[in-house]
């Protein structure tokens, strides 16, 4: 009986480390959107800087809001990951 019952809390253990596991890769795989996202906002800014360059401020105000925005993305998925 002993046998099963420290069977059974090496299970539950087990499996209280796997969620931990997951949850680390499920923010590593929600990490890369954002990433992804920072990357077009900054190169579509950067080409619309060299098409227009008298419009260079109005798009750096617009690349920096829509920076703040997709890495906001980011730290909601950080603060999930701890509140799980």
């Amino acid at each position: 009986m002993d046998f099963l019952a420290q069977a059974a809390t090496g299970i539950t253990g087990n499996i209280e480390e796997l969620k931990g596991a997951l949850a680390l890769i499920g923010y590593g795989a929600a990490a890369i959107g954002p990433g992804v996202g920072i990357g077009v906002v900054v190169g579509n800014a950067v080409q619309a800087m060299a098409r227009q360059p008298e419009a260079a401020g109005m798009v750096r105000t617009n690349m920096f809001l829509g920076i703040a925005l997709t890495e906001a993305l980011a730290l909601i998925g950080l603060l999930l990951y701890f509140i799980t």
